[in-house]
């Protein structure tokens, strides 16, 4: 996260999401009570370093070592945090002095720490342990906002692909050569990743529709979710209807093999050095995005997944739980999880890195693969659009997505006449400057949608906007 933006953070003061620890030398005894409310409730963030008031003190240059990896290692702890849940800690400079920042997601899951259930709220941690109504309202809360939680009691396990389990077992052992799940029988194995649950209102318990979507054969996962697919689809020539195309209808670890043998099936791939290691920009790249399609996607909407591989992009769109609208910024956004207990899995075993990641791995390896920068759509269908060459301009990008969206419609339309950069931002009723010259004006403007009624002075007082449609 940019400086600024923490520094933002800071200046607004603790809340319920923010949270300040000093932990100068060592971990504050209740930080993990503080990660463990911000799992439970809307997430948020944790500074380490800076005292109650939102001043910064700082960790001790001798103790940011010992601090990060004790905080890692509690966070994988079952007697500490239960279930584990991984975070990442990422060191700031800020005014000569270093700060830990971790961003805590919303689980969909219910997390003790130290056997006990903490809550947030505005004055802080809660400990709801003892309340059995507050515990109720949570569990019910996380099952009835994350789909992939849904319990199917009547769902066996002799329904999931044995070979799949088996697999899971090698890669997460990969990943990790004293992984627990290597000891594990199937049962322990869907229990430990959340897989496996039991609803505390109902007492039903059985495998959850994560579990189905992960390990399930075909006619478990019909059963569970008729309307499950993702789409591949090859259109060069015929742009009416499709080169080639595979409809997948299988689980997600078999789903996202297909699609990356559809992706290497029809693009070139480029070679680069990363240091004195050469690597796959193209499986750098679409490793993240079909992880993304697959793991953070609302699978209670029946809109289909797809990723569209074009003769200048490749496009891809997926139903959404949005936080937002617009283009995000890949430099300065807070990243959510959509499926939390699915794309834990999918880092067990070494497909994802951590929560925010993908977003800007495909915006670092996409400049060095086609040199055009990648745009991500928020919305309730999120966009991702992958320029495959330099010569992409951002009117075909902008053209196919924009055009889309209803609120440019309306502010092209308002445009038909000439007006001006405030005009048009108070019409969009947007009060951030610097953001609606950045996210709205900007690329209207590259993608040819909006014009200059003095193009040779593109920074007069004086100049206004006008659609191409005058």
């Amino acid at each position: 996260m940019k400086v600024e933006r923490i520094k933002e953070i800071l200046n607004g003061g603790e809340s319920i999401t923010v949270e300040f620890k000093q932990s100068k030398n060592k971990l504050n005894k209740d930080v993990f009570e503080s990660v463990c409310a911000f799992l439970n409730r809307n997430g948020g963030h944790l500074f380490l370093g800076v005292e109650d008031k939102g001043g910064i003190v700082g960790i001790n240059p001798e103790a940011i070592q010992k601090v990060k990896k004790e905080f890692v290692t509690s966070m994988n702890n079952p007697q500490k945090i239960s279930p584990t849940f991984y975070l990442s800690v990422e060191e700031i400079e800020i005014e000569g002095k270093v700060v830990l920042y971790i961003f805590v997601p919303e689980s969909s899951q219910v997390h003790r720490c130290n056997g006990k259930i903490y809550d947030r709220n505005e004055d802080g941690d809660i400990d709801i342990t003892d309340n059995t109504n507050l515990v109720s309202e949570m569990y019910m809360r996380k099952q009835g906002t994350y789909t992939e939680n849904r319990i199917f009691p009547f769902a066996k396990i002799s329904e999931l692909k044995a070979e799949l389990l088996i697999k899971v077992r090698k890669m997460a052992a990969n990943e990790k050569s004293n992984h627990p799940w290597k000891s594990m029988n199937d049962l322990e194995l869907l229990k430990s990743a959340g897989l496996f649950l039991k609803d505390r209102q109902s007492g039903r318990e059985g495998i959850t529709l994560g579990g189905i979507l992960i390990f399930g054969n075909e006619e478990l996962i019909h059963a569970a979710l008729p309307h499950y697919r993702t789409d591949a689809i090859l259109r060069r020539v015929n742009l009416d209807r499709y080169d080639d195309r595979d409809d997948i209808r299988v689980n997600l670890l078999d789903s996202y093999e297909r699609l990356m043998h559809f992706v290497s099936k029809h693009l070139n791939d480029n070679f680069y050095l990363e240091g004195d290691v050469r690597i796959s920009l193209r499986d750098k790249i679409f490793r993240e995005v079909v992880s993304n399609l697959l793991i953070h996607r609302e699978f209670a909407n029946p809109f289909p997944a797809k990723l569209i591989i074009e003769k200048d992009r490749v496009f891809v769109e997926n139903s959404n739980k949005s936080h937002g609208n617009g283009i995000i910024d890949p430099e300065n956004f807070s990243p959510f999880p959509k499926n939390p207990t699915i794309a834990r899995f999918f880092k067990e075993i070494g497909w994802v890195d951590e929560l925010g990641s993908g977003v800007r791995n495909i915006y670092k390896y996409n400049k060095i693969y086609s040199g055009a920068e990648p745009i991500f759509i928020e919305g309730d269908i999120f966009k991702t659009i992958i320029p495959l060459t330099l010569q992409v301009t951002m009117q075909a990008t902008m053209q196919a997505t924009m055009q889309a969206d209803e609120e440019v419609k309306v502010l092209l339309e308002y445009c038909k006449i000439p007006r001006s950069r405030s005009e048009m931002q108070g019409f969009m009723v947007l009060a951030n400057r610097d953001y609606f010259r950045k996210n709205i004006l900007n690329p209207l403007i590259k993608g040819g949608l909006l014009k200059l009624t003095i193009p040779d002075k593109p920074t007069s007082p004086k100049q206004k906007y006008y659609s191409e449609k005058r």
